[in-house]
């Protein structure tokens, strides 16, 4: 039997692998333990509130073992993996054959501290290191009902929190606290400040007593009227990814669809939402578009009416550019941005996310046509990452797809207008004096109020119409 010393193990921890993450799900494992590794190779796939992030091991060396099974939420900082570096074989931990609660976590070499050059131990900014034994969080079973209305449809989204934990040992504090404060970190605090809750009102579930995001919605939840559920009790205490009863289906709320619902709720509540209204005949730009794509200068690139109108939003910012701004709180300033993330909301298996398309003013048609390509297929093949959807200023969400006319649209958070776009289908229209068939649309611009008042709202809305009434105005606005 070959022995291995702790020394020549190392713990690969659970990155941030965006700003600020506080934990991700476990989707897959590409590596088992006794499988050799190398510097670089990616050995789980991880989903965030973001996205679904693939994780490459920072050294070489054999896996000895895998500290939690597929489907499970970790915390960052948290050993996910162990992997022998001194050269040794050992024989796997037979894992797989025992059951994910009779594992314990505990056993991880992670609790240790590391001596310098152990490796890489990305920890989340602001926390440090763990020293407390590690805990395998239970998949949650569904939360309490929560609803929200997304950018391109509205969901509702229904089920119940955890069940409360028995109190657990004192251990190290997210956050100093007084008789009075309850315990949180930085970033749930945050999230309860935007969503008007008061935090010494909420019932902690997280260990020690800490208040963690799913109390906060809970408590939102709780203050909503919504139709009666079944109790929690009825509810199993490890739920699958989805799992049926005779007469519903119930879905976990987690990743970015539990992250699109925190933003919305916290979008709808801290920023006066105003939307305008305009239709507006495209036939012109239907025409236009149907010339491009013959175009040698757009061969190979995907040209639609979304690229004109990407193209017309654009200019109608440049024209008034200080709707491309955001609100800083902490400052009480309004921040004018003079660049342009354009983000466009797309509809994936994962949910409702918004990649955006850095420094779009400065692209021209086809390099705009180009980027649109890239993010779009990207999108639909789960590959969008963190930094993607991160910086956004303004964006589009085409409702029209769907074949539905219009609708209010709530803000991506951080960001001053949204624009959505309806169904373009053909509609009586007086035209020239006579009532002719025509290809006509709504837009609907929804705008943070604090930012942009009605007349500035009200010319950029005007400036995408006229612009896509009369295209030629994108070489003469220009």
């Amino acid at each position: 039997m070959t022995t291995m010393t702790e020394a020549s193990v190392r713990e690969f921890k659970m990155p941030d692998v965006g700003e600020g993450l506080t934990e991700a799900e476990i989707l897959k494992w590409y590596v088992q333990p006794g499988d050799t590794v190398t510097d670089g190779q990616v050995v789980c796939e991880v989903e965030t509130a973001k996205a679904a992030v693939e994780l490459p091991i920072p050294y070489d060396g054999v896996v000895r073992d895998l500290h939690f099974p597929e489907g499970t939420t970790v915390d960052v900082g948290t050993a996910i993996i162990s992997v022998d570096v001194g050269g040794g074989s050992a024989a796997p931990a037979p894992a797989a054959e025992q059951p994910a609660a009779a594992q314990p976590a505990a056993a991880a070499p992670a609790e240790e501290p590391k001596a310098a050059g152990s490796g890489r131990q990305p920890v989340l900014v602001g926390y440090g290191v763990a020293t407390s034994s590690t805990r395998r969080r239970p998949r949650k079973g569904p939360e309490v009902p929560v609803q929200q209305a997304s950018t391109a449809i509205q969901t509702e989204l229904n089920g119940h929190a955890p069940t409360a934990p028995a109190p657990a040992p004192a251990a190290a504090q997210a956050a100093p606290a007084g008789p009075d404060r309850p315990l949180a970190k930085p970033p749930v605090r945050k999230l309860a400040k935007d969503l008007g809750v008061d935090l010494t009102t909420v019932v902690p579930t997280g260990p020690d007593g800490i208040i963690t995001r799913e109390d906060v919605h809970a408590a939102v939840a709780a203050a909503v009227p919504a139709a009666a559920e079944p109790s929690v009790a009825s509810a199993p205490a490890a739920a699958p990814a989805s799992y049926d009863t005779a007469r519903e289906t119930r879905i976990p709320v987690k990743g970015v669809r539990k992250a699109t619902a925190a933003a919305m709720v916290g979008s709808a509540f801290t920023a006066p939402h105003v939307t305008e209204f305009v239709t507006v005949d495209v036939t012109r730009t239907m025409k236009l578009v149907e010339e491009l794509k013959a175009d040698k200068e757009f061969a190979g690139l995907r040209v639609n009416p979304l690229l004109l109108i990407a193209k017309a939003l654009l200019v109608a910012i440049r024209r008034n550019p200080d709707v491309n701004a955001s609100w800083d709180e902490a400052a009480q300033e309004i921040v004018v941005k003079h660049y342009v993330n354009l983000g466009i909301a797309a509809a994936t298996p994962r949910g409702l996310i918004v990649p955006n398309i850095k420094d779009a003013h400065a692209k021209t048609l086809p390099q705009l046509a180009e980027s649109l390509g890239e993010l779009v297929s990207t999108a639909r093949d789960g590959k969008t990452s963190p930094a993607a959807m991160q910086g956004g200023t303004v964006t589009i969400t085409n409702v029209g797809v769907f074949g539905v006319d219009t609708g209010t649209p709530i803000l991506n958070p951080g960001e001053s207008a949204i624009l959505a776009v309806g169904a373009i289908k053909p509609q009586p229209w007086v035209h020239k004096g006579k009532v002719k068939p025509r290809q006509v649309t709504t837009l609907a611009l929804s705008f943070d109020h604090r930012l942009v008042d009605g007349e500035l709202g009200s010319k950029v809305l005007a400036d995408v119409a006229a612009i896509l009434e009369q295209p030629k105005r994108l070489i003469t606005w220009a």
